[in-house]
């Protein structure tokens, strides 16, 4: 799933880095573009060019997580603290408010992976 061939690979690194569990690593939180976005054929210059209203959306989702996980946005974390916190803090069916809209929300695939995280960490 994705916007491009680039993307996906992109998109695919990073998901490989997060699961990997002998890393741990900063990740800066931010409300804008991030690294995810860099290789994106919606980015524009400074937002989300992938249509009318595309930005605010994206970026009203990037607050929610912001506000769901009680982060500060521009602060650091450590991938490992992320992680359990996610795990500890949102649950599948948060997504249906948190990523409302969001095209990929309907495949299960994010709820199948908060799914899981929340197991492994909360052994629920």
């Amino acid at each position: 799933m994705g916007y491009s061939p680039e993307f996906v690979e992109k998109m695919s690194g990073i998901v490989e880095q997060i699961r990997d569990e002998q890393a741990d690593f900063p990740i800066t939180v931010v409300a804008a573009l991030d690294d995810t976005c860099s290789v994106c054929p919606n980015k524009g210059k400074t937002s989300c060019e992938a249509g009318p209203g595309s930005n605010e959306h994206v970026m009203t989702m990037d607050q929610k997580v912001i506000h769901q996980l009680e982060l500060i946005d521009g602060a650091s974390y450590n991938k490992s603290f992320l992680v359990r916190l996610t795990a500890e803090k949102v649950k599948p069916d948060d997504l249906d408010y948190i990523c409302k809209g969001c095209s990929w929300l309907s495949y299960g695939v994010c709820k199948e992976g908060i799914a899981d995280i929340r197991e492994k960490y909360l052994k629920v």
